[in-house]
């Protein structure tokens, strides 16, 4: 009989990379995001903890990487297009003024790869999308702590990061597997009897299926806590996110599908529970705020003073529980499914989806659309690849096939509408 595999997010061990004295050297990946701009405003409120050395972005936003660059003194900065580097240039030189030495600019679609394997303690991965993987792998390899807010690299490329990490190197950054972090503490593995998943239930709480047939983009995009991207905001109007958050602590902590369960939490106070085999249950409770689960990642063991507000327990609050709806959100049981086939059906799920956002943003695609058509990729997808011998050409191989499959299917389904 073998030992079970230890778990990739274990708060019990620390993955420590030699650092010398002084502030942690800190990598931020996806700076111009929504993780990325509140990691700086921790990280400039804690300049004794942490010191950034490189940035990347997509490039969308040059005036906001240079003036984060320049604030922050970094040495490299790394963008995904190649074309805005002269744009970046000029707004560098503009904050550092004329003859003063500028960060090494790095460009092009691996630019967020290298900078993610420099020298550096920790590098926080707040890419969003599938586009995370091969930054996570870097900076797996490169023997880094890796604080994790980009679940997509672990949801389609599980296998290649669980066979690259080592014990305690991964600390993740989702508020909900933060709060599981946290309260593994508590116990040890054995004494886990199951892991409860908060959803704050989006926008669209306590509607049927029928109810969200016409709901607009305009309305997917108003969550009722989070400020967030729109891809992930609509992912959580499908709660196509909580699928991949039961997916990923299915990873992070080697906890079986049948004991990760999903409950409705409309306050978003509790971020997740973990009720253990004597019957007790310990939740991680903090107002909505990022900038916590961040500090644990950039900070663990150690704990950030101030990072993000604490409760006024001299005000009276209510906080409600709810079972998940699964016939009017039916993306958790499907990425279940998914989660247990493993291999490459993950990745297929996930770029299926991304694609479905995308044509529902466009209007291209009603909402409920987006997880029939999901749902019909997945099936068409049949057996995936195995995941003990995946690699990551069959991910992108899946990955590809999935988006071009969900465009066929949008764009049958936008021409039926526009001849009805």
């Amino acid at each position: 009989m073998t030992d079970a595999p230890a778990p990739l997010a274990d708060p019990h061990l620390v993955y420590d990379p030699v650092a010398g004295d002084g502030p942690k050297d800190v990598v931020i990946l996806g700076s111009t995001g929504s993780i990325g701009t509140q990691a700086i405003d921790l990280v400039l409120r804690h300049p004794a903890r942490f010191r950034v050395t490189g940035l990347s972005a997509n490039g969308s936003r040059v005036d906001l990487l240079a003036e984060q660059a320049r604030r922050l003194g970094v040495r490299t900065v790394a963008v995904a297009r190649e074309d805005v580097v002269p744009a970046l240039r000029e707004a560098l030189t503009a904050r550092y003024g004329a003859g003063q030495p500028l960060p090494e600019i790095l460009a092009g679609p691996d630019a967020a790869t290298q900078l993610a394997a420099s020298d550096c303690h920790t590098v926080l991965n707040g890419i969003t999308g599938s586009i995370g993987l091969a930054p996570t792998l870097a900076a797996l390899e490169a023997g880094r702590t890796l604080a994790l807010a980009n679940k997509e690299s672990l949801i389609v490329g599980g296998p290649l990061v669980k066979a690259r990490a080592k014990p305690g190197q991964i600390i993740p950054v989702d508020s909900e597997h933060a709060a599981l972090f946290q309260a593994l503490a508590a116990g040890t593995r054995a004494d886990v009897r199951k892991l409860v998943v908060t959803a704050s239930g989006g926008p669209f709480r306590g509607r049927t299926k029928e109810e969200l047939a016409n709901v607009t983009v305009e309305d997917a995009l108003a969550h009722p806590t989070w400020a967030m991207g729109p891809v992930i905001t609509i992912n959580s109007a499908t709660l196509v996110n909580k699928g991949l958050e039961v997916i990923e602590a299915h990873l992070l902590y080697d906890i079986p599908f049948d004991r990760i369960e999903v409950v409705v939490h409309p306050q978003s106070y509790v971020h997740s529970m973990v009720e253990f085999t004597d019957g007790s249950t310990l939740a991680q409770a903090t107002p909505p705020d990022m900038r916590g689960p961040i500090a644990i990642g950039l900070g663990w063991p150690e704990r950030v003073p101030d990072a993000a507000p604490a409760f006024d327990w001299s005000k009276a609050s209510t906080w409600e529980f709810f079972p998940l709806d699964n016939e009017a959100f039916p993306s958790v049981n499907l990425a279940r499914h998914v989660g247990e086939l493993a291999g490459t059906a993950p990745a297929v799920f996930n770029a299926a989806n991304e694609e479905c956002v995308e044509a529902f943003r466009a209007g291209r695609l009603p909402f409920n659309g987006i997880m029939e058509t999901v749902t019909r990729v997945v099936e068409e997808h049949g057996t995936p690849q195995a995941g003990t011998s995946l690699t990551v050409p069959d991910v992108l191989e899946a990955e590809t096939w999935a988006r071009a499959r969900a465009r066929e299917l949008t764009d049958r389904t936008a021409s039926a509408e526009a001849r009805a």
